[in-house]
């Protein structure tokens, strides 16, 4: 089981989303600059942010940051990443071409995690 956070998010886009993908993040940077423990969980065509560097072109401009921006402060502030497992094989992916810094987890997990949250935010 993961570790608890008050604040989890779950965020269904990627790049053929932008703005999603760019309010989702805002939402978690600001969550734990408030001093909220915070987990993001990337789940249906969201796992294909979990690959390194795919947040590098989703920048959707004023007042925005750029989506890489907002996860590298999102990540330094100490907000974790979680990755669907059954998502992730569904779109093709391997655990070894996700980001290190991020967990993968399991349907059973997702469930721990939004019921243990204080709050909790759906990018769908």
């Amino acid at each position: 089981m993961p570790k608890p956070a008050a604040f989890v998010s779950t965020l269904f886009h990627a790049q053929g989303n932008p703005d999603k993908v760019t309010v989702a993040l805002t939402m978690a940077v600001n969550a734990v600059q408030k001093g909220h423990s915070a987990c993001l969980i990337l789940m249906a065509e969201g796992v294909a942010l979990g690959v390194p560097g795919a947040a590098e072109p989703i920048s959707i401009g004023a007042p925005f940051e750029p989506a890489a921006d907002l996860l590298k402060k999102y990540l330094e502030e100490g907000g974790r990443v979680a990755v669907c497992k059954s998502c992730m094989l569904h779109n093709g992916l391997s655990a070894e071409q996700m980001d290190p810094r991020f967990e993968i987890i399991t349907a059973p997990d997702v469930i721990d995690l939004l019921m243990g949250a204080t709050g909790s935010l759906q990018i769908s």
